[in-house]
């Protein structure tokens, strides 16, 4: 069965409560039971992971590398400066979706680039968890264009 890293960054724990008018009134925990429901329906097998902790995200991804087929990262305030992640990244063959909550163009000046999206397969942005809805359907098709399975 294919697997699907699904890696959230810091202060996504805090959803449901982080500026709701931003982030919306959803859980991680919400995240994760949709996840887990479309999961099915897309016959694939997920891990989830979150951390406040680069070096963590980091260790994440490289486990990823052996033990799934793609990722679904929403790297948080990270993807505006992390170098690191970005070198986890490419260092690993899985192909990794970019997501965010929040439409990033639409924010603050300094939200506007991400030094993570160079390395990523795609990016999906502005539709609250469906972001990463829309990213699990991306990072399951590139998989499966992967290992030959189509799209």
């Amino acid at each position: 069965m294919m697997r699907i890293l699904v890696l959230s960054g810091p202060n996504l724990n805090m959803l449901g409560s982080r500026e709701p008018h931003v982030y919306g009134t959803e859980t991680l925990k919400d995240v994760e039971e949709m996840l887990v429901a479309l999961g099915g329906e897309l016959g694939v097998e997920l891990e989830f992971y979150q951390s406040n902790h680069e070096g963590e995200l980091i260790d994440a991804l490289h486990r990823a590398h052996a033990s799934s087929q793609a990722a679904v990262f929403n790297p948080g305030a990270f993807t505006h400066y992390s170098y690191a992640l970005r070198d986890g990244i490419s260092a690993i063959d899985p192909p990794v979706v970019e997501c965010h909550l929040s439409n990033l163009f639409a924010r603050e000046g300094f939200r506007h680039k991400s030094v993570i999206t160079p390395v990523c397969a795609g990016q999906v942005s502005g539709f609250g968890i469906q972001s990463y809805a829309l990213a699990l359907r991306a990072a399951v098709a590139l998989a499966g264009k992967a290992v030959g399975e189509g799209a």
